[in-house]
């Protein structure tokens, strides 16, 4: 039996085809420019197998909940159920374990929306290629695609495969998804150096990139697994997701706390045992209640919905999780590595600057909504009046082929070039309608934009019997058919060869305008028509501008101590004008080429000089991300294109751009962007910030009660004294706390200069020095009052029963006033902002006295738990003594103020 076909195998070793002639390749693969036979086709997909990139079988449905239960605090919650059932309290057992499973299926939803993002490799793939077989022309499925192939491509057709073009005529391709390159390449047949970067192998059709204008044709090279989008995808599966510093600190403080509680334990049973001399039944039960009273059972269900209510947060501010302990970990990052275009730019190429004779004006606005203005020496213009830019505006708009269409839904959408669309925008800035300058002077004739002449010229005629020929293009070839400007004068090269130069340094993209007459009655328009006779109107300057919002959220993650390095596949000079507008360090840009000479030290130095990196490919962006980690950065990536996918999959979170960005990119992300606003990520950082600030006041809130219980009990046992309270009574001050006021927190608001202050450290515990002092100081408060009640209330003749109830009260009335001491690390609680600015607190607060009044004064619940009534002198010591800690804590606050520590 024959073997089955590698679907990631290629025709040969890869070549560099790029820089060999195309009759080369065509002798190379066995083929001819009239494609192959069909017998050499079908013989080819049998050897090769289908131009298709395989992947694996997701997990199975049962496999993706078994994989909500792997983490060691629901371990702990477990075994809490266990211990609750082994003491035959069922309804404890029932709630623990209904933690359990709020927690699986809240992450078996949310890993249930990544599994059905749409397969984004496989989909950059076409799915239908016009093909040459014996000579004629086929349209046939592109997995059917084989090495020697020759594809003929079309505007708007979808690159099949990766392609060594045969012919161009006028053809550029939008490879902004796999280069980052704004504008769509323009493809020529010759070969190039054997070192040009991905972004200038002109001679070359990318599979998954789409043709913006023009046809031609190409061999194929590669297909599936050896094109660069099958390369990326390779990268993507072999990478593994990381650890999040939240899950990390979560499972060192899980291991640290287990460990604890059963040294704890087995210290306490052996002394009670040999020195107290204990019955051991009673012992046991003792040592029971302690594990119980020291397991924070409640924890990993207080994490989950402080996750998810940060998810939601996050999706009112579009940003979608995929992975809930994303939401922390974008309040850790300490680097955020972002792609350029469509990112912090918006993919949309607009004219920012026009070039007038003797004048330069600045034009505003950005994309192609026609919104924005003239302005001239940082003055506004007014542009209906003003002559050459009337002149300049309406060259730009009937030497045109693109169109721009409003929709309410979309806004401002493009058919057509990217540069057109920019001019077309230019045009409605100054007034101009395209309609009514259509029908004033119509189109009678053109020579549409060939790489070989390097302009497009078109002919109208207005209705007084002007004929007139529009000219746009490159500016030398322009310049040179000129032979003066709207000054009036002689054209000066010189000088506007000088201003062409200053815009093509601050990173545009430089076009020139020119106008000429022709006789009364031309209709036609031939090449020996445009000689050197044009006016030239002015010269414009073109980029992908940086977006407004993006500039003041770079600005706001730099006061919070983030950097923010830009890697883009695009050119140098663009990108190092890209970063200088958006507040980065641009000086020096590094290069993917730098990268690939530079050894890991010096890569690591040279990094930190620059904040700008250009043409990177997506095993650059891998390597960067890398050397970053390595110096113990928590690294954050955004991108939108297929280019990105890898790099956002090795991120600590990757972010991916809904609206424009690739089906490659969200399905590597944790987190997507729904308005591609860079600006979203400062939102997002600040609401990460938030929930690990809140999961820490859960956690000051939580532990107290768990070491002041287990110390009534140690205390208890190291005295041979009764048992304040009974394991089951604890499980009630666990449970009641865990539903009412430890879930409160989670809609805890942010703290006040939570943007301003630098990431936590990446090795930072869980707990603190500061956090341990706090938790150790109200343990030994709440279990020196609970001593306290216990014992005075025996003294005046209670019941063991009634000290019993007094010291639970004593417990959950002191967690109530201490829950409002928790809601600033150290900011004074004595403000009106305390008691309103969460009113969860304040109804939770209200639910739980109602739950402690039933538990103290319901018969059933007296039978269940060994309760009794209380008096009003009880309840008078008991609020005095809740009091007592709240102001206790206080102090404790303002002597931390005092030494000048804001953040524990």
């Amino acid at each position: 039996m024959a073997p089955a076909p590698d679907p990631s195998r290629s025709t040969v070793a890869p070549e560099a085809w790029h820089a060999r002639p195309s009759p080369w390749a065509l002798r190379q693969l066995d083929s001819t420019d009239t494609g192959l036979t069909p017998a050499q086709a079908a013989e080819r997909l049998a050897q090769h197998g289908p131009n298709r990139i395989e992947q694996g079988a997701p997990p199975g449905v049962w496999m993706r909940v078994l994989r909500q239960f792997n983490n060691l605090l629901i371990y702990v919650l477990l075994v809490a159920a266990l211990v609750t059932f082994w003491l035959r309290d069922y309804l404890d057992t029932a709630v623990i374990l209904g933690v359990v499973v709020i927690n699986a299926v809240i992450g078996f939803v949310q890993e249930g929306k990544a599994e059905r993002a749409l397969e984004a490799v496989r989909a950059m793939l076409a799915s239908r290629a016009t093909v040459l077989r014996g000579g004629d022309r086929h349209e046939i499925d592109a997995a059917d695609l084989v090495p020697g192939d020759v594809v003929l491509l079309e505007s708007g057709a979808r690159v099949p495969a990766e392609l060594r073009l045969l012919r161009t005529k006028n053809l550029r391709i939008d490879e902004s998804a796999l280069t980052g390159e704004s504008v769509p390449a323009e493809k020529d047949a010759s070969p190039v150096a054997a070192d040009a970067p991905l972004g200038d192998r002109l001679c070359m059709a990318f599979a998954g990139t789409t043709v913006a204008v023009g046809q031609g044709s190409g061999v194929v090279v590669a297909t599936a697994g050896q094109t660069e989008i099958g390369k990326i995808g390779a990268l993507v599966s072999d990478l593994n997701n990381l650890a999040t510093p939240l899950t990390r600190r979560l499972d060192q403080f899980a291991r640290r706390i287990t460990l604890v509680i059963g040294v704890v334990s087995v210290i306490t049973f052996l002394y009670g045992s040999f020195i107290g001399g204990l019955p051991p039944l009673a012992l046991f039960f003792a040592v029971v209640g302690l594990a119980v009273a020291a397991i924070p059972e409640g924890l990993p269900a207080i994490v989950t919905i402080t996750l998810a209510i940060g998810t939601a947060a996050m999706a009112r501010q579009r940003a979608v999780v995929r992975r809930l302990p994303a939401v922390e970990t974008l309040g850790s990052v300490s680097v955020i590595c972002t792609d350029k275009t469509g990112t912090l730019t918006r993919n949309e190429m607009t004219v920012v600057r026009v070039m007038l004779a003797g004048r330069t004006l600045d034009v505003t606005g950005a994309g192609y909504a026609p919104e924005g203005g003239f302005h001239h020496d940082g003055a506004a213009l007014d542009a209906m009046q003003d002559n050459g830019l009337q002149r300049l505006a309406r060259c730009a708009l009937l030497c045109n082929d693109a169109q721009l269409h409003h929709t309410p839904a979309a806004g401002w959408v493009l058919a057509g070039d990217p540069t057109e669309g920019a001019l077309m925008s230019l045009a409605r800035k100054a007034g101009l309608d395209p309609a009514q300058e259509a029908t004033l002077t119509p189109r009678r004739d053109d020579i549409p934009f060939e790489s070989e002449h390097r302009f497009m010229a078109t002919l109208h005629h207005d209705h007084t019997g002007r004929v007139f020929v529009l000219l746009k293009g490159a500016p030398e070839r322009v310049l040179s058919l000129c032979v003066n400007d709207t000054g009036g004068g002689p054209l000066d090269s010189a000088a506007w060869q000088a201003r062409m130069d200053g815009a093509a340094a601050e990173g545009q993209r430089v076009l020139a305008l020119a106008e000429c007459d022709l006789p009364a009655g031309t209709v036609s328009l031939t090449m020996g028509d445009i000689t050197p006779r044009f006016t030239l109107l002015g010269l414009v300057g073109l980029m992908d501008p940086p977006r407004a919002e993006a500039v003041d959220a770079v600005a706001e993650c730099r006061r919070a101590g983030i950097r923010v390095v830009m890697i883009t596949g695009d050119h140098a000079v663009t990108a190092a004008a890209i970063g200088r507008a958006i507040g980065l360090r641009d000086g020096q840009p590094l290069s993917g080429a730098e990268i690939d000479r530079l050894g890991d030290d010096a890569l690591k130095e040279r990094l930190a000089q620059t904040d700008v990196v250009a043409r990177a490919s997506p095993e650059h962006k891998l390597r960067l991300v890398a050397t970053l980690q390595a110096q113990g950065q928590l690294v954050a990536m955004t991108g939108d294109g297929v280019n990105d996918a890898p790099a956002l999959k090795a991120a600590d979170i990757g972010v991916a751009m809904g609206q424009r960005g690739t089906d490659a990119a969200r399905e590597a992300a944790d987190l997507v962007l729904t308005d591609d606003n860079f600006a979203t990520i400062a939102a997002a950082v600040r609401e990460g910030r938030t929930v690990f600030d809140n999961i820490k006041k859960s956690l000051l809130f939580v532990l107290p009660t768990n070491g002041g219980e287990a110390g009534l009990i140690l205390a208890a046992v190291f005295a041979g004294l009764a048992m304040p309270v009974t394991a089951a009574q604890i499980l009630w001050i666990n449970m009641v706390t865990s539903i009412t006021l430890d879930i409160s927190l989670a809609f805890e608001p942010a703290e006040r200069g939570v943007m301003r202050r630098p990431p936590r450290p990446a090795n930072e515990p869980l707990i603190t020095r500061w956090m341990l002092t706090r938790v150790v100081f109200v343990s030994l408060l709440l279990m020196g009052a609970s001593f306290l009640v216990f014992n005075w209330q025996l003294a005046r003749g209670g019941s063991l029963e009634m000290a019993r109830t007094t010291v639970i009260n004593l417990m959950v009335v002191g967690e109530i006033f201490y829950l409002f001491n928790v809601r600033h690390f150290t900011a004074s609680a004595l403000t009106w902002e305390t008691l309103l600015g969460n009113p969860v607190a304040v109804w939770t607060g209200v639910v739980t006295l109602v739950l402690q009044l039933l538990l103290t004064y319901a018969p059933p619940m007296q039978q269940l738990f060994g309760t009794a009534a209380l008096d009003a002198p009880t309840w008078g010591v008991i609020v005095a003594l809740a009091a007592g800690l709240f102001v206790a804590v206080e102090a404790e606050k303002a002597w931390l103020r005092y030494r000048g520590v804001h953040r524990i």
